[in-house]
């Protein structure tokens, strides 16, 4: 295990990292994940195996620390993300990163260009939402805070089944709550915006039956959508084998078109 102080009280990221090539890779997960539980099996294939690897849990989440004083926005994650990266001599990493952890990925890519080559986004948060008609992670943002530490995080976990609690149980509640908070009030400008204005390669990989909103859009901006069949939101767990080849051409694709900009 690594890991790397972000904050000025002291707090540490933490990751799982295998050894391999450039481009280092970083993985990335979603609110209430760790990246170990949700990526272990598609790394270790032979077509990612490759590259140097980074299995990274977000602050608040995972084996990270869990500070109850610090904000939890989107832009904060992608700042101490950015601060771990710079400390494990990381530079022009392709990111993988679902649900939230895409948007912070984004978020990331758009503030330290010199930190990321291209961006792989598994079925991504890309817009703010109204938690009341659009109650989004199990309704963690409907709640105050002081509901949600006061009781609402037990209604949460009866919500959300053994699987997803095997993960969530390890989140600091603050860092739950303010995270779905601020995924829900989105960024500015948006992050399907800063996504648009991207210039790099980049993969939006969604469960077959559930496209992304204004695809054509994305598609218009140069995103490469990429539907997997046979998956729900957790794609990389539902249909490891779709996952691992999309992410695999996304490599093919970034090395070409990198290697012609040079």
């Amino acid at each position: 295990m690594r890991d790397a102080i972000v904050t000025s009280a002291g707090a540490r990221i933490r990751w799982t990292e295998l050894p391999g090539g450039s481009p280092p890779r970083i993985y990335i997960h979603g609110i209430g994940a760790m990246s170990g539980a949700y990526y272990a099996e598609v790394v270790a294939d032979p077509r990612l195996a490759g590259n140097r690897s980074l299995l990274i849990d977000m602050l608040g989440f995972g084996l990270s620390d869990r500070p109850a004083d610090f904000r939890y926005t989107i832009d904060d994650h992608a700042a101490v993300l950015a601060r771990a990266l710079e400390q494990a001599q990381v530079r022009a990493a392709e990111l993988v990163a679902h649900s939230m952890g895409g948007a912070v990925a984004t978020v990331l890519a758009s503030r330290y260009p010199d930190l990321v080559s291209s961006l792989v986004l598994v079925d991504a948060n890309l817009d703010p939402y109204v938690p009341e008609r659009q109650p989004g992670m199990s309704g963690i943002a409907t709640y105050t805070e002081a509901d949600f530490l006061a009781g609402g995080w037990q209604e949460v976990r009866d919500r959300v089944g053994e699987h997803w609690w095997a993960t969530m149980r390890l989140a600091g509640r603050e860092a739950l709550h303010r995270s779905a908070v601020h995924l829900a009030r989105g960024t500015t400008p948006s992050v399907r915006e800063q996504l648009m204005r991207l210039d790099m390669p980049r993969t939006f990989i969604h469960p077959e039956q559930d496209p992304p909103l204004d695809g054509q859009q994305l598609r218009s901006a140069g995103v490469a959508l990429v539907p997997v069949a046979g998956a729900g939101h957790n794609v990389m767990l539902d249909n490891p084998e779709g996952f691992i080849q999309a992410v695999a051409t996304h490599s093919r694709r970034a090395s070409t078109l990198l290697t012609r900009d040079r």
